[in-house]
C-alpha cells in the first residue's frame, strides 16, 4: 500500500490508473467524488463516470 495515500473506505476503487487510486487496497484517496454522466438519459450503470478522475 502506498504510505502517502488516505485510504477512503467509503469510496471503493479498482481504477488503479487513477491518481487518487491508493495501490495496494482497492479505495480513493479523496474526502469525496463528483459522479457525472455522458448520456442525456442514464439507464444503466455504464452510463456513468467518475469526474473525479485523474490520470496517472
Amino acid at each position: 500500500m502506498n504510505c502517502n495515500c488516505h485510504e477512503n473506505k467509503a469510496i471503493e476503487c479498482t481504477v488503479s490508473a487513477c491518481a487518487h487510486h491508493c495501490q495496494g487496497a482497492n479505495y480513493c484517496s479523496l474526502d469525496k467524488i463528483k459522479v457525472g454522466t455522458h448520456e442525456a438519459n442514464p439507464t444503466m450503470d455504464k452510463c456513468t463516470d467518475c469526474l473525479s478522475f485523474l490520470k496517472k
